[in-house]
């Protein structure tokens, strides 16, 4: 029997008899919480999502077809030991259990008219349709005109798990390599190295024992991610006779991967950014009916088949899925090679990822990780970890300590991480897994935030080493951490890489008086992107006239339109405006680039500066004004926010007490420590932030703190849909609540 209690902001506690019990009950109270995110999940990582939210998300419904998300999940499924199977199947029976009550609780389901498919084609997978969306009407109590939840299968949360990390390596990065090596010059290609279409990233920190004010180790950090509504990360305790962990779910995932607390253990990860995935350029041809790909061992058959995406409102959309030895084809080449004796011969690009390779997603390491006690028993379990590879610091009550890299990485040619390869010449195939990974001892205070450091040899782009040397400055600068301390460190907005574009700046010289009192303006900032700072609003807009002006010098003409022939998914890798804005700092100390030169750059910040101040558009105007947070929604959804003295009530007015919108401003950048990433020169809106804060304390787990955007729930309306926003905006935490006595048992009807 498992029993489901809540603390003070909505976040659920679970006690069971055995795990199977409570990986139940966890998958029953996620679908009450957050049943339409869960049903936009599922339908995303089976490619059904257009059916619902219509022709805007047919881009991911294609690639997810094309990449075979859900099939590589059903594969990873079936290679499962027993008990792990077991394990997931245990909490997919409570998701389905409890979709029925979520989805009368979520108004979601009501409000979205779904295109239901009339009849499943001959050629249809099991993936084509969302076959179980119309059967569960009558069991939801939905009104007709809505959608009901559709049914998980076994495999459900396998597929989301790799869903929402595919692009976590950032392959498509290949895809500008080449285009910058083929345009720019192979010596260029290092000027816009950065770690994707949005840049920032997680950080995370270990503080050792002798610096602490109760003699055992802090761990603390906030994973950066695109901000969710409702939030990408579920606050949630499991416990049973085995264990009892407190930490960072993932809706729609088993157990607590990434954050934990299991009381005398304690654990964080942050992105690696190793290179673990390869793209491949294909020749395709078709012959005798069926399409062949050209390897090293001449022309192989691939399989290939045709399956529907539906779309709400519009007429379905055909995806010819083809796969070859290599992997499956996520991009065609509109160019024709020629005629040969069997046809016409194409190119296309195929991607190659491990889990797909290796039947393996890693989740035989997520009960291992709820039944650690040490850290020792961490580092098994992580033995075992495939996807997303990360860099992992733990902690445990014993004095023990751990930091090292967890993942698959597979074994091949140099080549194979920087461009697309050719698929037909030898030389590009995979080895084994790189073994054993990386670890480093621990010496003191630790740092990860996606620097270069313990996965170097794993990748070939990682972030701007500035948030780990802050952080690191930060943690030095005092003998002694609390728990209570390390909101200082998570809310820090020193902007260091300001540096380069205010020297340039300071060297211009035949400006108007408007741009004079700007650029001295400028000189005299602080470098704090503060949201009340008007400085740093004003740093921002000339930044931003910068890259705009950078962005379409001729120098880098030649990379204009590369976004334009590749699958939307992809386009933000290939974008030139955010590759030139996160890139900035190099752009702005290279001679490499012919044209950009020193007087060639200063002039182009002399034109920005003169433009931005003859606009006038700085005057008054905070860097929070500009730099608001728009997060990512299935549907449209006010802002409605919560006074924070009140963490029970719901101000549906917007402007209660204390209380915060939704799309407030927030202070940070993308290099602080505060990394709220915008992309200069396109938007000053943030849609990249902290998904959660965290802080792990080894002396007493009650004396932990966490905090996540939004809230607990991801019911519109709901008491705890909003109440830890303003918080979050603030840069303060809630207490770890594991006391059962301070708890509210909560009762559903069965």
């Amino acid at each position: 029997m498992n029993r489901v209690y809540r603390d003070a902001w909505g976040i659920p506690h679970l006690r069971a008899g055995d795990p199977y019990e409570l990986a139940f009950a966890q998958g029953r109270v996620t679908a009450l919480d957050r049943a339409w995110q869960m049903e936009v999940e599922r339908r995303r990582a089976t490619g059904t999502s257009a059916a619902i939210l219509g022709p805007d998300a047919v881009p991911w419904d294609r690639f997810a077809r094309q990449a075979r998300l859900a099939d590589t999940a059903e594969r990873c499924l079936h290679a499962l030991e027993d008990d792990t199977a077991r394990w997931v199947s245990a909490y997919v029976d409570g998701v389905n259990a409890g979709l029925p009550e979520g989805a009368r609780r979520a108004p979601e389901f009501t409000a979205t008219e779904a295109t239901r498919p009339e009849a499943v084609r001959p050629e249809a997978t099991r993936h084509d349709v969302a076959r179980h969306d119309v059967a569960g009407l009558d069991a939801a109590g939905l009104d007709a005109a809505g959608i009901a939840p559709g049914r998980w299968e076994p495999w459900t949360p396998m597929a989301i798990w790799l869903s929402h990390h595919i692009l976590f390596a950032h392959f498509p990065a290949k895809l500008w390599r080449e285009a910058v090596a083929e345009r720019l010059g192979p010596e260029a290609v290092a000027l816009f190295a950065a770690d994707g279409p949005g840049t920032g990233g997680s950080n995370g920190w270990l503080v050792p024992a002798d610096r602490t004010a109760t003699g055992a180790a802090l761990i603390a950090g906030d994973p950066h991610r695109f901000i969710e509504d409702p939030g990408f990360y579920q606050q949630i305790r499991l416990a049973c006779p085995e264990f009892d962990v407190v930490g960072l779910a993932v809706p729609g995932v088993p157990g607590i991967a990434h954050f934990g607390h299991a009381g005398s253990v304690a654990w964080a990860i942050t992105n690696a950014m190793a290179d673990y995935q390869d793209l491949y350029r294909e020749r395709l041809r078709c012959a005798g009916g069926r399409v062949e790909a050209l390897g090293p061992d001449g022309w192989r058959p691939c399989t290939a088949h045709v399956e529907v995406v539906e779309v709400a409102g519009e007429a379905p959309v055909e995806v010819e899925v083809v796969e070859t030895a290599r992997g499956p084809v996520v991009m065609a080449d509109a160019r024709a090679l020629g005629e040969i004796g069997h046809g016409r011969v194409w190119e296309a690009v195929s991607l190659r990822y491990p889990p797909r390779v290796r039947r393996d997603l890693g989740f035989a390491a997520l009960p291992a990780l709820l039944r650690a006690k040490t850290v020792a028993d961490v580092d098994r379990a992580l033995d075992r970890w495939a996807e997303p590879v990360n860099v992992v610091l733990a902690a445990d009550t014993d004095g023990g300590l751990l930091h090292r890299v967890a993942g698959t990485v597979p074994v091949r040619h140099p080549v194979n991480a920087l461009r697309v390869v050719p698929a037909w010449e030898p030389g590009h195939e995979w080895g084994d897994r790189h073994a054993p990974m990386p670890h480093r001892e621990i010496r003191g205070i630790t740092v990860m935030a996606n620097e270069r450091g313990i996965a170097a040899p794993l990748g070939v782009e990682f972030a701007p080493p500035y948030r780990a040397d802050r952080i690191r400055r930060l943690l030095d600068g005092s003998p002694r951490w609390s728990a209570g301390d390390m909101a200082t460190v998570h809310t820090d907005t020193l902007l260091p890489s300001a540096g380069p574009l205010l020297g340039l700046l300071a060297g211009t010289d035949g400006l108007g008086p408007e741009a004079v009192r700007l650029r001295d303006r400028l000189s005299a900032w602080d470098r704090r992107m503060d949201a009340g700072s008007t400085d740093a609003a004003a740093y921002a807009a000339v930044r931003a006239e910068v890259v705009r002006r950078l962005a379409a010098h001729p120098a880098l003409a030649s990379l204009a339109g590369l976004d334009a022939g590749v699958p939307e998914v992809f386009r933000p890798w290939l974008a030139p405006a955010p590759r030139v804005a996160y890139a900035l700092e190099s752009l702005l100390t290279t001679g490499l680039l012919p044209g950009l030169d020193r007087a060639a750059l200063t002039e182009l910040a002399r034109a920005a500066l003169e433009e931005v101040a003859a606009r006038g558009e700085t005057t008054g105007v905070s860097w929070g004004d500009l730099h608001r947070l728009v997060p990512w929604r299935a549907l449209p959804s006010p802002a409605i926010s919560t006074p924070v003295d009140n963490p029970g009530s719901v101000d549906n007015s917007g402007s209660g007490d204390g209380a915060a919108p939704a799309e407030a401003g927030l202070p940070g950048d993308h290099d602080c420590v505060l990394s709220t990433s915008s992309v200069p020169g396109v938007t000053h809106h943030c849609a990249r932030g902290p998904a959660a804060r965290y802080v792990w304390d080894l002396a007493r787990r009650d004396g932990s703190l966490w905090i996540v955007p939004f809230g607990a729930s991801g019911v519109p309306g709901d008491r705890h849909w909003r109440d830890q926003h303003p918080l979050w905006l603030r840069g303060e935490l809630v207490p770890v609540i594991t006391d059962w006595n301070r708890l509210t048992e909560e009762r559903h009807d069965p």
